[in-house]
């Protein structure tokens, strides 16, 4: 039986067919008889007790410059859906909870994908928190002194923002740089929230895996390599992907964390890792379908859509 879908993302028309992993999952939608509707988070209404977005029944091609055709806009009660998608970037800011707490309160009637009462309380450099053991030495603090004694113990560290997201705000400091105080005082200048910082890891250079999880299950990973002289791998800033292979550590992670994501409702989920360390653990709106689906043949979007076909059978 098909199924309502509502997909809950920023603008469709810029997006990059060949690797945003929303589109993936929403052609995989439309391949198996769902109905399609789109929306951007600025249309997310609470109306009088009703959860309401205004936006466009969609179809899709894999067709770059010509990738969707919007019909009429309308004005939709998302109580009527079977699957509502969360699925706009962060950064994980007030306008991103506030959307969490409005599609909470369709759980009676819609499965909202990831579960927005989790995302909220489990962003991405939060939930690895849960798990020290597998995690490099973290510390989140916004008192200056803190973050230099942090240094003075661990010596070379990455400084970044808490709520950041794609690479952005990332910095190497050398157990000797002298400008954590300067970031530090750029970042109070624009920002009340902490600062996260971790134990670099040299092995960053070999790359940062991103290994996807359906379910709390992994289904395989991808390899980001940084360019030459910078310490960020994320794609958004130029990083390299690479096929890959799970490891034993890799898969030991996963069966440490996986039971918490499946119960949590958090179906579609990247982690993080860097050499045998987890850095963090990716639930508001992860990517590397289509890269992985390239390299290894895998098509997870079918095995999310599986998932949540078991969760809400037509």
């Amino acid at each position: 039986m098909p199924l309502k879908v509502a997909i809950q993302m920023d603008p469709l028309g810029p997006i990059d067919i060949k690797a945003d992993s929303t589109f993936r999952i929403a052609i995989e939608a439309q391949d198996r008889g769902h109905e399609l509707f789109y929306y951007t988070p600025g249309r997310l209404t609470f109306d009088e007790g009703r959860i309401v977005a205004r936006g466009w029944p969609l179809v899709l091609r894999r067709e770059v410059g010509n990738h969707f055709t919007a019909g009429e806009e309308q004005l939709v009660d998302l109580s009527d859906f079977d699957v509502v998608w969360l699925r706009q970037d962060p950064p994980f800011d007030m306008s991103y909870i506030t959307t969490t707490h409005l599609l909470d309160r369709l759980a009676e009637t819609t499965l909202v994908v990831n579960d927005p009462f989790w995302v909220r309380n489990y962003p991405e450099k939060l939930l690895v928190l849960n798990f020290p053991d597998l995690t490099p030495p973290t510390m989140i603090a916004r008192d200056l002194a803190e973050l230099r004694r942090f240094r003075e113990r661990h010596g070379d560290i990455i400084l970044k923002p808490l709520y950041g997201n794609g690479g952005a705000g990332v910095f190497k400091l050398n157990k000797d740089d002298g400008n954590l105080a300067s970031l530090h005082e750029l970042f109070s200048t624009f920002s009340r929230e902490p600062l996260i910082a971790q134990k670099f890891l040299p092995a960053v250079s070999k790359g940062d895996k991103r290994v996807i999880l359906v379910d709390g299950e992994p289904i395989g990973a991808i390899n980001r390599v940084p360019q030459k002289g910078e310490t960020r791998s994320n794609m958004h800033v130029g990083g390299r992907a690479e096929k890959v292979e799970l490891t034993d550590r890799d898969r030991e992670i996963c069966a440490a964390i996986g039971p918490l994501l499946r119960e949590k409702g958090q179906i579609f989920v990247g982690i993080d890792v860097i050499g045998e360390w987890l850095t963090e653990i990716n639930v508001t709106s992860p990517t590397g379908l289509q890269e992985l689906e390239r390299f290894d043949g895998t098509n997870g979007a079918g095995l999310i859509w599986d998932a949540i076909e078991r969760r809400r059978p037509g």
